[in-house]
Formats: C-alpha cells, sequence, structure tokens
C-alpha cells in the first residue's frame, strides 16, 4: 500500500494537481509563506529541495523546523523565520517558487493585502512561480455581508478579506504576471468560496 501522506504529507490538493502537471519540479529554492506547521512544504523537504518558511507564530516555526529535522537531520533551521510577510528578511528575486497557502484572506484590508502580495513578488525571481490559494466571493455573493474596505462576513460568522475575480485579474495585470492556468475556485457549500490563483513572474 503506497504512503501518500508519508509521501506528500497533508500538502493541499490545488498544490499536488500543480505538481501532477510537472509545474515546480525544476524549481530550486521555494519559499512557504504563512508556512504554519508545513504541511505543503513535506514533499520538497523530503524530496531535496531548499525550503524556507515564514510564519508569524513561534509555536509553527517550531513546528516546520521539527519537520524539517525528522526528514533532513541537518536541515538548517534557519530558514525558518519567524516574520511578516510584509517584512520578510529575504533578497529580491531569491526564490523559483512562492507558495501562499489560506493567507491573504487574513489582510486587514485593501493596502494590506497590497502590501503582502508586493512583498511576496519581491522575492520571487523572474521565472519563478506564484502558487495562492485563498477565498473569494466568486459564487457566494448572494451568502456574504460587506464589512468595507475589501471584508466580508461569511454566513459562519467570520470576518475575511475577500477578492473577485476582477480584483485577480487586475492584480495580475499591475504586477505583470503569466497566467499558468485560469482562475479556478470551489465553492464550499455556500459557506465560503477557494480560489485558486497560479502565475509565473515575467522574465
Amino acid at each position: 500500500m503506497i504512503d501518500f501522506q508519508g509521501e506528500f504529507g497533508r500538502m493541499d490538493i490545488y498544490l499536488f494537481d500543480q505538481l501532477m502537471k510537472g509545474r515546480y519540479q525544476a524549481c530550486n529554492r521555494i519559499l512557504d509563506v504563512g508556512c504554519g506547521a508545513g504541511r505543503n512544504s513535506h514533499f520538497f523537504l523530503k524530496n531535496g529541495y531548499e525550503v524556507y518558511g515564514v510564519d508569524q507564530d513561534t509555536e509553527a516555526i517550531a513546528n516546520i523546523q521539527s519537520l524539517a529535522q525528522s526528514l533532513q537531520s541537518t536541515y538548517p533551521l534557519e530558514r525558518f523565520v519567524r516574520a511578516s510577510i510584509m517584512d520578510m528578511p529575504f533578497d529580491d528575486a531569491y526564490f523559483d517558487l512562492v507558495i501562499c497557502n489560506a493567507v491573504l484572506h487574513f489582510s486587514r484590508d485593501h493596502d494590506h493585502f497590497e502590501g503582502m502580495l508586493q512583498s511576496m513578488w519581491r522575492v520571487l525571481a523572474p521565472g519563478g512561480y506564484f502558487f495562492c490559494r485563498l477565498s473569494s466571493t466568486i459564487g457566494v455573493e448572494s451568502y456574504i455581508t460587506s464589512l468595507g474596505n475589501g471584508r466580508y462576513e461569511l454566513p459562519s460568522g467570520t470576518h475575511w478579506y475577500l477578492v473577485d475575480q476582477e480584483k485577480l485579474i487586475r492584480s495580475t495585470e499591475q504586477l505583470r504576471g503569466e497566467w499558468m492556468e485560469p482562475i479556478k475556485t470551489t465553492n464550499v457549500q455556500n459557506q465560503r468560496a477557494m480560489t485558486t490563483w497560479c502565475l509565473r513572474k515575467s522574465l
């Protein structure tokens, strides 16, 4: 029996989809933004990629360091840092792939969203890939309530920053990003919508 979790960890299924399409195999240096305990870094760590992570939570950083050490006993743990996305201590154009999974809908407002997006784009190398999964208004417009400045109340009572299709298209144009595939959105029983946004940075 194949141990899928042992190989891929608890990787987001839409990130797995990109791997199955052969999109990120040539990426050497990878940044997991809002890395948490490393569920989206497991496969890359296990297979010899140079993985970095950033998170504001001290426990999350300790957990991903523990994961890295369990997969590679001599892995440089200083690659995982506690910092805000706006103030990541990485050089410009440093990474071949930036993963941002379930993070941007925690933006406080439009300016915060733009600041985090620009910070991630700054550290992405020309020709590098951007994988982002975030909550959106797409398909659930009649179930959510606007609170202003990009924030909405969801049916669960949760308050999140949500994008729409026009916002993602406009942001892609402003970044001069190359679409890797069309926007794809999963409607979770009209409770929330999760959108996958896959780009490449122009050379």
